[in-house]
């Protein structure tokens, strides 16, 4: 047997993949497997094919593809990880490679050049060339296949995927347009800041506009529309079943079906035309699905009723009801084709909502920056920031870049990307990072990454990748489908050809009818009713009870979830912090140390001291006058309380001032430390008065709701960017085993992916910035309704009272909606079980019976009501 190993150009998708490798396996005795990533082609042959005739076989693809021996210097070559020597699994890489294979870090950080999350050495594959977190910036506004049937190829225009049928999605844009205006002159605009050239006013940033999302309104006008024309065609085609028979006394037979028609033809040639095609695609690809049925049962009515309409005699007379009128399935097609774009209407809201995530995280960069330039301060837009460039950042203000502090120092709210709401200290030299928010101090700074290097923009691109590879669940019904679609046809084919040899008068009448009869009893009404019906209850049912679902599939996947992971801080914790201890000295009492350390906080926005202040409210103690007010940045801070000279902070301050500890307070703080609680120690005149111990409370019910997860074979898993200690006693306290401490967003997005590569369904739960890729990641991605924006619409399920007890209502809500659904589709298939064999004219032969078209519509719309039944009753079930 040879072994070859050919490079392969030409190649952009899945799809193109698909083509080659299927080509070469028409080689005689050629067995060819390819690799996209890799952009090679390994063929096994009992002999040696040459390369021309491996390149003849392409060239039927049309040209676009060559094969080249490997190694000629298209493609780099590959590696493992035994070709990087001394490699402990401890250490870690840029995915990026930007130095090289070789250069190897020992910490967790960023790549010093791209600015990348480094990655454990253990989970990079050497064979690529690099890692693309994001799709390609230049596809930003066109369209690709939620299902990635085709790889990563895209479109210009929306429409259908060719292979599945699905929708296409929009590839959002990555950065904001901003436009700059004056607030006197509108007229007056401008890209970058500057003045008005009327009446010398400061530009202001203009709001983004939204971009309006025609998919959705494009769904949502033909809802309308097909429901203005589908309730008068079902109230004509249905009235007389009600008692006295009021539309026949109103409109005679004669004219009621042409009416029916005429409001029909909206329906399916404007509002419903689209699934048609979905249909005749399905059948061409031979890639049944929903659409298939769909198309068969729709058309198949449509023709069987128009035939019947203009051409009723030459159908038997058997077909005939109680007025001598044959039925006319109009109603059904309508009902059906109204249904679906009911459910391609909720699709396209939840995609809108996924695509808004990224619109959110977009706008944390500030509009505008103020660049120090010879001496003096100019506004500049932010998208002209160049790396160099040295700005000045003002207390309150949105660092505008990643960089560098040159001068000052500050306390930074860094918790959009480590989750923590506690703010960094920062001084001269630490690196600072785009859209996070400056405390109440100036400082200068250089720029040292932009555009798409930011810490940022990789949140972005990593919300952006997650959203685009979480393909869509497949629809039961699409399951179905594949089976029930050629069933369908077959028992058609097969009534036709019975129908014709055996029958002995108008055989063709006959065998016509009835074959039409069978294609149309199998019109999935009850069968498209039975998911949209229980998931809409579903949805209100989660409503009621604090639970807003923004996509279906997510609920349908929670009760398949065997891995729950949650951020720390505002998920398991309240995200505040507040004083848990507080305790003085032999001179000091308690209430002492509390108020002078509120005194001297009162004017601070740094959450730990606002704990402290809120603190002594609630202990009702009176504020006290200080002066000499002096911060320390990075320890704490200092002030004179009358004659006393007070100082607040952290332990190496109190060494600074010499101030000593006694043993016995310093083993009671380190046991405080170990429970999570930071603290700040107070000295008044160089001599120890007492500490404050400040934490974050952990949620009263979360012990409980974790416990109630692991008895439902749930495995919790916590994830936070706090520190190891802080984790390890949140993690004790509620009884998670397993946890994580100093995650980055790269390092949670890529602890998912591990779970699923090994075949595992992923809930995760968080409510902040950092959280939003592995909220976009995971099968299911739960927000709290306390937690940011950006994390909200990241995810698939938002729980309104920011409580994981909402969690596990809803696994149990996702179990009661598919329990509901398999109930619907057992009443949906039972009809068809015993209507298709009956339409077949099963019953003929024996007792000279054929399917009366009014038993018929009266039994479809039976297997309707009870779906529509079965589903409300949902609302009566507790959660």
């Amino acid at each position: 047997m040879h072994k070859h190993i050919y490079d392969i150009t030409g190649m952009t998708c899945n799809g193109c993949r698909s083509m080659v490798e299927k080509k070469l396996n028409e080689i005689t005795e050629a067995k060819a497997e390819v690799n996209l990533s890799h952009g090679t082609a390994e063929i096994s042959s009992t002999k040696h094919i040459h390369i021309e005739e491996l390149q003849s076989k392409l060239n039927e693809l049309g040209g676009q593809y060559a094969i080249h021996e490997h190694g000629n210097g298209e493609h780099a070559p590959q590696k493992t990880i035994n070709d990087i020597p001394d490699s402990p699994s401890n250490h870690y890489i840029c995915p990026m490679f930007c130095e090289g294979h070789d250069k190897i870090y020992d910490n967790k950080g960023r790549c010093p050049v791209c600015n990348m999350f480094l990655m454990p050495i253990e989970q990079v594959d050497f064979n690529v060339k690099s890692y693309h977190i994001a799709p390609n910036t230049s596809h930003a506004g066109k369209y690709y296949c939620p299902m990635m049937c085709e790889g990563d190829k895209v479109y210009d225009e929306f429409g259908s995927c060719p292979v599945c049928g699905m929708n296409l999605e929009k590839i959002p844009e990555t950065r904001l347009q901003i436009t700059f205006s004056c607030p006197m002159h509108p007229e007056i605009v401008s890209d970058k800041p500057g003045v008005c050239s009327i009446c010398g006013m400061d530009l202001v940033a203009n709001q983004p506009i939204e971009e309006e999302d025609n998919v959705y309104l494009n769904w949502k006008r033909k809802f309308f529309l097909s429901l203005i024309f589908t309730i008068p065609v079902f109230l004509l085609s249905m009235g007389d079943m009600l008692p006295g028979q009021p539309i026949s006394k109103i409109i005679p037979a004669s004219i009621n079906g042409w009416i029916q028609l005429l409001l029909t033809l909206p329906v399916v040639f404007y509002t419903g035309w689209t699934f048609f095609v979905r249909g005749w695609t399905s059948f061409k690809t031979w890639n049944l699905n929903m659409f298939s049925l769909i198309a068969l049962g729709s058309a198949a009515s449509f023709i069987f009723s128009l035939v019947a309409l203009i051409y009723p005699d030459i159908l038997p007379s058997e077909m005939r009801g109680h007025h001598g009128q044959i039925h006319l399935y109009f109603e059904s097609v309508v009902v059906i084709i109204t249904l679906v774009i009911l459910g391609q209407l909720m699709e396209a809201k939840a995609h809108s909502k996924t695509n808004s995530a990224i619109k959110e995280l977009i706008k944390l960069t500030p509009a505008e920056a103020v660049r120090l330039h010879n001496g003096k301060e100019e506004r500049i837009a932010v998208s002209d920031i160049q790396k160099g460039y040295i700005l000045r950042v003002h207390p309150g203000d949105k660092i505008p870049i990643d960089g560098v502090i040159t001068n000052g120092n500050t306390a930074i709210d860094e918790s959009m990307i480590t989750g923590e709401s506690i703010p960094i200290e920062k001084k001269s030299g630490d690196t600072v990072i785009g859209g996070t928010i400056n405390g109440n101090h100036s400082f200068e700074m250089k720029a040292e990454k932009i555009g798409n290097e930011t810490v940022l923009s990789q949140i972005i691109q990593l919300v952006n990748e997650a959203s685009r590879s979480q393909a869509p669940i497949q629809k039961l019904t699409d399951k179905v489908s594949r089976i029930f679609v050629p069933v369908v046809i077959l028992i058609a084919a097969v009534t036709f050809v019975a129908w014709l040899f055996l029958a002995k008068e108008n055989s063709l009448s006959y065998a016509i009818t009835n074959a039409l009869s069978v294609l149309i009893i199998a019109c999935p009404c009850a069968l498209g009713l039975a998911t949209p019906m229980s998931v809409m209850v579903s949805i209100g049912k989660g409503a009621k009870n604090g639970i807003l679902i923004k996509k279906a599939d997510a609920l349908e996947q929670l009760q398949k979830a065997k891995i729950l992971v949650v951020d720390k801080t505002g998920t398991l914790t309240e995200g505040k912090p507040v004083v848990s201890m507080y305790k003085g000295s032999e001179k000091f009492s308690n209430k002492d140390v509390l108020q002078f350390a509120a005194s001297i906080n009162k004017h601070s926005s740094h959450p730990l001291a606002q704990a402290i202040v809120n603190k002594a409210k609630e202990e009702k103690l009176v504020d006290i006058d200080v002066t000499k007010f002096e911060n320390i940045s990075g320890k704490g801070v200092s002030a004179q309380l009358f004659h006393l000279k007070a100082v607040l902070g952290n332990l190496q301050l109190m060494h600074d001032i010499r101030v000593d500890i006694p043993n016995v307070i310093t083993e009671e703080i380190e046991n405080l430390q170990r429970s999570g609680a930071s603290t700040s120690y107070l000295s008044i005149d160089n001599q120890f008065a007492g500490f404050i111990a400040v934490k974050d409370k952990i949620k009263a019910n979360a012990r409980e709701i974790v416990q109630q997860l692991n008895e439902n074979n749930i495995k919790v898993i916590m994830l936070t960017g706090d520190n190891e200690l802080a984790a390890q006693a949140v993690a004790h306290e509620v009884n998670i085993d397993t946890f994580k401490a100093k995650q980055f967003p790269y390092d949670k997005l890529n602890t998912i992916k591990s779970l699923q590569k090994e075949g595992k369904i992923v809930a995760m739960a968080g409510d902040g910035i950092n959280d939003a890729p592995a909220l976009a990641q995971a099968n299911i991605g739960i927000a709290m309704g306390n937690g940011t924006d950006v994390a909200i619409e990241s995810a698939d399920i938002t729980l309104l009272k920011g409580d994981l007890k909402g969690v596990s209502k809803a696994i149990h809500l996702s179990r009661l909606m598919m329990q509901n659904i398999k109930q619907n589709l057992t009443f949906a298939f039972l009809y068809n079980v015993i209507g298709i064999p009956l339409a077949a004219g099963i019953l003929y032969p024996s007792f000279g019976i054929l399917l009366s078209p009014m038993i018929a519509a009266a039994a479809m719309s039976l297997s309707s009501v009870s779906v529509i039944a079965n589903s409300l009753r949902l609302n009566l079930k507790k959660l």
